[in-house]
């Protein structure tokens, strides 16, 4: 299975979305990009998470520069698949620009009917 790369931040009810995308298959591995509060507060990580903390009141540029650097060497899938469900604009933008210059493809996932659900494949 793929690698899963999901934005662990603000929004009510969006650790739940992350939650039930992380269980819905068996992923490779799951990296969520989040801050100190995620890191000590979101429990539902399995044996394939791993964390990515990152400041996000840092400007934007510096957030892009931090993803990379904690990112680079790590994935090793051609795409990989994206959620972001949780979060700012300013993250979401990070995490996109980050995605693209790290050389990734990717495809927007969310949950239907408790699995994976790629955006844009109509079904």
């Amino acid at each position: 299975m793929p690698t899963l790369l999901a934005l662990l931040s603000t929004g009510k009810g969006t650790w739940s979305e992350v939650n039930k995308i992380m269980q819905s298959q068996p992923w490779t591995h799951v990296f969520l990009i989040t801050n100190r509060f995620g890191e000590e507060n979101f429990t539902s990580r399995s044996e394939q998470t791993s964390l990515v903390v990152i400041d996000f009141s840092l400007e934007t540029m510096a957030v892009i520069k931090e993803i990379k650097k904690k990112l680079q060497g790590k994935i090793q899938d051609f795409e990989v698949a994206l959620n972001l469900a949780s979060g700012t604009g300013k993250e979401h933008m990070a995490v996109l620009e980050a995605v693209l210059e790290l050389g990734l493809n990717f495809r927007l996932v969310t949950v239907k009917d408790n699995q994976a659900y790629s955006l844009g494949i109509e079904r």
